[in-house]
């Protein structure tokens, strides 16, 4: 299921399978944890700069379940004008990386993002397009390994270390802190290829929405730049009706759902 990092990432699965130690199968749990058939979001996104100077830009996102296990993501900008008219498309297909599209109204024209092109920036923000696709990233495309146990502000999580299996991947490895009880992954660090920590993910103030225990707020901060990207979920719907047609390249160029 694909959900927000950011997505990202709503009915919580039995607490079994939070409760064994095959790091594959809690990671799969976690990012699978969440059952809805769409998710939609309006979000409020704080770029904040090494001097501390911050922008805002506002966001829907919708999100869907498709046949073959597959999931569609629409990232919708809304303000300010300079970006507004943006549209990002992202089909997540199980065990392989996906495909994604991008519509700039300055270009008037869809373009398709290359999988070379993963590592870029998103937007400006400290998300990079394989970041804004990692909530969906189907676990078959890494191997996990346990590495330990800590509490993380009183919560009890498993530290799981996984690196991916195409060696093209932006990261060398991702380390995980997956809360024991919820399947929650509270953090993520990520390491570049020279085994450096060069950001982190911290998901904050977890709610009960429709009975899903789900982050309101997804931090990435770029160790190296000092800078940070933080998403605010202000609206939050789950198995809202959302037409097909929103997960295609002719809704990226016109914004108009048929």
């Amino acid at each position: 299921m694909n959900k927000i990092g950011l997505l990202f990432f709503l009915a919580v699965f039995a607490e079994g399978l939070f409760a064994q130690d095959d790091a594959y199968a809690i990671v799969h749990a976690s990012r699978n944890r969440i059952s809805a058939v769409t998710t939609s979001t309006r979000s409020r996104m704080v770029i904040t700069a090494r001097d501390g100077s911050t922008s805002e830009r506002i966001i829907d996102q919708y999100s869907k379940d498709g046949q073959g296990g597959n999931s569609r993501s629409v990232i919708v900008f809304q303000r300010p004008q300079s970006v507004a008219g943006t549209r990002f498309l992202t089909i997540e297909n199980p065990g392989s990386p996906g495909d994604r599209w991008i519509f700039l109204p300055s270009l008037g024209k869809v373009r398709r993002v290359a999988a070379s092109e993963g590592s870029a920036s998103f937007m400006g923000t400290d998300f990079s397009y394989d970041d804004i696709s990692s909530a969906s990233r189907s676990a078959d495309l890494d191997t996990h390994t346990l590495a330990g146990e800590e509490n993380l502000d009183g919560r009890p999580c498993r530290i799981i270390e996984s690196r991916p299996r195409d060696s093209s991947y932006q990261y060398s490895r991702m380390v995980q802190w997956i809360d024991r009880e919820t399947g929650i992954n509270y953090k993520l660090e990520l390491y570049d290829k020279r085994n450096v920590l060069v950001k982190r993910v911290e998901m904050l103030d977890v709610r009960e929405i429709q009975g899903r225990l789900s982050p309101m707020v997804t931090k990435m901060t770029t160790l190296s730049a000092g800078t940070s990207t933080t998403l605010y979920v202000d609206i939050l719907k789950y198995d809202d009706p959302v037409p097909e047609s929103v997960f295609t390249t002719a809704y990226l160029e016109t914004g108009r759902a048929r």
